[in-house]
């Protein structure tokens, strides 16, 4: 087996993430706990009304196949979907968010396939147009990390969590529209050593 394999390790040494689905509010009714990546959890429970993460960071979607909205979850407790920003109680698929302890870069581009107006970011940005006078973003490079894109300002609307890699149009992240109102990076991946 390769150095890399996880089973490798011994099993004290496996890393454990974990997340809990709830189909009632605070924490009640059926649940699954999930510990790996699930394209379709609909088999599991029928409806969502709060999540606990005892560890880990997760991005829960709200259509099968990691499509849909996309929700931001680190370790804690969400007794309604309001908490994680949700606007329903639909979460049909889950993925986790590998640990990261690297540098931070996005280049962002107003057209699609990389063209027109490029901004290189390492930072966190709550306002696009008040600091670039951009208002839409058609086309971005995660060169290192991973990153949120807000769509309003102030890290505020529907959020796409995007993982290192090219994105040649908004719908290659989920989108169905151009419009990017602020960015920040996930840094709730870094472990603590």
């Amino acid at each position: 087996m390769g150095k890399n394999c996880l089973t490798c390790l011994p099993v004290t040494q496996l890393p454990l993430v974990q997340i809990i689905f709830y189909e009632g509010r605070n924490f009640e009714g059926r649940h699954y706990e999930c510990s790996s990546d699930c394209t379709d959890t609909h088999t599991h429970f029928s409806r969502c009304n709060s999540i606990r993460v005892d560890s880990g960071c997760w991005v829960a979607y709200e259509k099968p196949n990691y499509a849909g909205y996309q929700y931001m979850l680190t370790q804690g407790k969400y007794p309604n979907y309001h908490r994680w920003a949700g606007f329903n109680n639909c979460i049909r698929s889950c993925r986790i968010i590998p640990s990261y302890n690297g540098a931070f870069r996005l280049k962002i581009f107003e057209r699609s396939d990389f063209a027109g107006k490029m901004m290189d970011l390492s930072e966190d940005c709550p306002n696009l147009q008040d600091s670039f006078q951009m208002r839409s973003i058609s086309s971005c490079n995660v060169v290192e990390g991973y990153w949120i894109l807000h769509e309003h300002p102030h890290y505020r609307g529907r959020q796409y969590i995007l993982r290192p890699g090219p994105y040649s149009r908004h719908s290659d992240w989920g989108s169905i529209t151009t419009s990017v109102g602020s960015v920040r990076r996930v840094t709730e991946l870094k472990q603590t050593q």
